[in-house]
C-alpha cells in the first residue's frame, strides 16, 4: 500500500503515531487523577478579545441556530452539544467556544443566562471524561482562552456552585494541556496552546514560579516558530493573523496584570505586524499562498491598529520566502521558496513561483487561494500547481497531497515532494523593482528547472515577465515537455479582446491593463476561485501553452491603460 513512500513519510507517521499514543495514554484512567486538585478560588481578570463580536449572531444562538465554519445546524430547542453532528470543523468550532464572544456583546441578561446553560451542558457531557474531539489538544486551547477572555458572561447572575465549577473545569483543562503540549504536532496549535497556558498563568492566582514556567515556554515557542522576518515557519499569512489575534491580547495581559511581557512575545509582535502588512493588497486582502483563503477584514483592521511601524510594508522576507514588488498603486507579491517541512505542510500549496497582483482596489492576477470551510475533495484541487499563477509541466502539480485511505488520519495531508532547492535573487535599480528565481519541483520527473524573471516598472504601470525551462546545467530542453503558464484572475475582474492582445477591466471607472505575449497566443480557459466570500466562484484565466523544446523561454508583459474598449 505505501510502497511509494518516502522515508520522511514513514518517519512522519511514525513520530505522530507515538505522539497520538502518549496523547491518549494522559487521558486514561491512570493519568486522569493528575489533573484534579485545588480550585482556584477566583479569576483574577479576564483578557481582552480582538475577534470582532456580533450581538445579531447572540440572537441566533439563543434561537439555536449555530452557524460555525461555514456549516449551519439548527438545534430546534435542544443543546447543541446533543446534536449527531458528522461536519468535524463545525465541531471543532462549537467545542472551541470562541462564539462566547458574541454573547458577551450582547450585555443582556438573556445572553449571559444562555451562555451559562450552554457551558453548563458542556460540563455536564464533557467535563467528567477526556475523550473525543472536545479535549483535542488544539481544542482545548481554544476552549481555554475564550472561557479566560469571556468568563464575564458566563459569571454573570451565576450561584456560587456554578462558579466553582466554572473554575474548577477551567482548572482541569489547564492541567491537562499543560500535560500534553509537548507532544503535540509542531506549527501554529501548538504555539496557540502556550498561549492559552501563559493566559491561564497569568488569570488564575499562580505561583511566581508557575507563571514563569509558562512564560518561559511561551518564549521558546515563539523564538522557534516565528521567523525572523515575522513570518511563521507553515507560510500561511492565515496563522500570522490568527496568532496575532491572540498574541496582541496576551501582551495587554501581561501590562494589566503589572508583568513586563517576555522580550520573545514584544519581538515575535513587532515582527509580525510589519509581515502581515507585506501580504496584504492595497484592498486589504492577504495575498493567497499556503493555505489562506478568505481575508477577515475586520479582524486584520483590529491588528494592524496595534501596529505602529508605520511605513511602507516590507519589500523583501527572506526567512518567510516571499517577495513584493510595489510601485505606485500596483503591488506583486510573489512566492520565492520550497514548501515547509512535511509536518507543517498540511496546508501547504504546490505553488512556487506564483504571483499575485492587485492596482488600487482591484485585484488582477491571483492564486485560487482555498475554501477553508468547503468540501474536503476540492482542497486537492486548491492546493495543486494549477491553481496558480504560474508554470505547470505536463499537467502535473510540482508536488501532490494525496495519500493511500487511512494514512491522512496518521499524518494528515502533508505536501510530498515539491521544491527542494529555490534560489531568488532581487534585481532592483533605479525606476525597476525585480526578481529572478529558480526551483527543482520537476526536475527529478522532467529533468527541467522553472525559472521565473519578473520587473515592475514605469511606476507602476508595467510588469515584465519571462518564464525559462532549462535542463540542470542551463542546457535547453531536449523533450517536447507540455508547458502551461497559468494567470488566474479573479472573479470580479471582466476580459476583453482586441488587436492589441487581451484586456483586463476591473469595473468601469478603473484602471484596465493589457496582457500580451509575442511568442505564444494567449487562450482563455475556465477557472475556479475557492476563496470567494460565498464559497467556489467560477472565474477565468490567461494560460500560454507550448512545447518546451520548441520554447525554451517565453516572454509577457502587462500594461496599464486609462482607456476603455468595447468588449468584442
Amino acid at each position: 500500500m505505501a510502497s511509494g513512500f518516502s522515508p520522511l513519510l514513514w518517519d512522519l507517521a511514525a513520530r505522530q503515531a507515538w505522539k497520538r499514543l502518549r496523547r491518549r495514554l494522559r487521558a486514561g484512567p491512570a493519568y486522569r487523577w493528575r489533573y484534579t486538585g485545588r480550585t482556584p478560588e477566583r479569576l483574577l481578570l479576564a483578557p481582552p478579545d480582538l475577534r470582532i463580536a456580533d450581538a445579531e449572531i447572540a440572537r441566533e444562538i439563543y434561537h439555536g441556530r449555530f452557524l460555525l465554519a461555514g456549516h449551519l445546524v439548527e438545534t430546534g430547542g435542544q443543546s447543541p452539544f446533543h446534536m449527531d453532528v458528522h461536519n468535524h470543523a463545525w465541531l471543532e468550532e462549537l467545542h472551541g467556544f470562541r462564539w462566547l464572544r458574541h454573547l458577551h456583546a450582547a450585555q443582556t441578561d438573556l445572553a449571559s443566562a444562555n451562555a451559562r446553560a450552554l457551558v453548563a451542558d458542556w460540563i455536564t457531557l464533557h467535563g467528567r471524561r477526556i475523550a473525543g474531539i472536545a479535549w483535542q489538544p488544539a481544542v482545548t486551547a481554544r476552549r481555554i482562552i475564550a472561557w479566560l477572555q469571556h468568563s464575564a458572561v458566563v459569571l454573570q447572575g451565576a450561584d456560587l456552585p456554578a462558579y466553582r465549577q466554572y473554575l474548577k473545569l477551567l482548572a482541569i483543562q489547564v492541567r491537562y494541556l499543560r500535560s500534553v503540549v509537548s507532544e503535540m504536532p509542531d506549527g501554529e496549535e501548538k504555539l496557540r496552546a502556550r498561549i492559552a497556558l501563559a493566559f491561564a498563568s497569568l488569570s488564575f492566582p499562580t505561583s511566581v514560579a508557575a507563571m514563569r514556567a509558562a512564560t518561559r515556554n511561551l518564549s521558546a515557542e515563539l523564538d522557534h516558530q516565528i521567523l525572523p522576518d515575522g513570518g511563521h515557519i507553515s507560510r500561511n499569512p492565515r496563522a500570522m493573523m490568527e496568532l496575532l489575534a491572540d498574541l496582541l491580547p496576551l501582551r495587554q495581559t501581561y501590562g494589566i496584570q503589572a508583568e513586563p511581557p517576555p522580550d520573545a512575545l514584544v519581538g515575535a509582535v513587532e515582527r509580525m505586524l510589519p509581515a502581515l502588512r507585506f501580504f496584504r493588497h492595497q484592498d486589504g486582502s492577504l495575498a493567497r499562498f499556503n493555505g489562506m483563503g478568505v481575508t477577515v477584514h475586520d479582524r486584520v483592521a483590529a491588528i494592524l491598529r496595534h501596529d505602529d511601524t508605520g511605513g511602507a510594508p516590507l519589500s523583501h522576507a527572506p526567512h518567510s520566502g516571499y517577495e513584493r514588488l510595489s510601485m505606485g498603486s500596483t503591488t506583486v507579491i510573489a512566492d520565492t521558496a520550497a514548501p515547509p517541512p512535511a509536518e507543517l505542510s498540511n496546508m501547504a500549496h504546490a505553488g512556487c513561483l506564483s504571483f499575485e497582483l492587485s492596482s488600487g482596489r482591484h485585484q488582477f492576477i491571483v492564486n485560487c487561494g482555498i475554501d477553508s470551510f468547503g468540501a474536503e475533495a476540492f482542497r486537492p484541487l486548491a492546493r495543486a500547481t494549477a491553481a496558480h499563477s504560474t508554470a505547470t509541466l505536463n499537467d502535473t502539480s510540482q508536488a501532490r497531497f494525496a495519500l493511500p485511505a487511512g494514512w491522512d488520519d496518521w499524518v494528515g495531508t502533508p505536501l510530498v515532494g515539491g521544491p527542494r532547492k529555490v534560489t531568488c535573487r532581487r534585481m532592483d535599480s533605479d525606476g525597476r523593482l525585480g526578481f529572478i528565481a529558480s526551483h527543482d519541483g520537476y526536475v527529478s520527473r522532467f529533468g527541467l528547472l522553472h525559472e521565473r524573471e519578473f520587473t515592475l516598472m514605469q511606476e507602476g504601470t508595467m510588469v515584465r515577465g519571462s518564464d525559462r525551462f532549462l535542463r540542470p546545467g542551463g542546457a535547453p530542453p531536449e523533450q517536447a515537455t507540455a508547458v502551461a503558464v497559468r494567470f488566474h484572475l479573479h472573479p470580479d475582474i471582466e476580459l476583453y479582446r482586441d488587436e492589441a492582445g487581451l484586456l483586463i477591466l476591473a469595473g468601469e471607472s478603473t484602471d484596465t491593463w493589457v496582457f500580451t505575449c509575442e511568442d505564444v497566443e494567449p487562450v482563455v480557459e475556465e477557472s475556479i476561485f475557492f476563496a470567494a466570500i460565498a464559497g467556489p466562484s467560477r472565474s477565468r484565466q490567461i494560460v500560454l501553452h507550448f512545447k518546451a523544446n520548441a520554447l525554451p523561454e517565453v516572454r509577457w508583459q502587462l500594461v496599464r491603460t486609462h482607456s476603455i474598449l468595447s468588449r468584442a
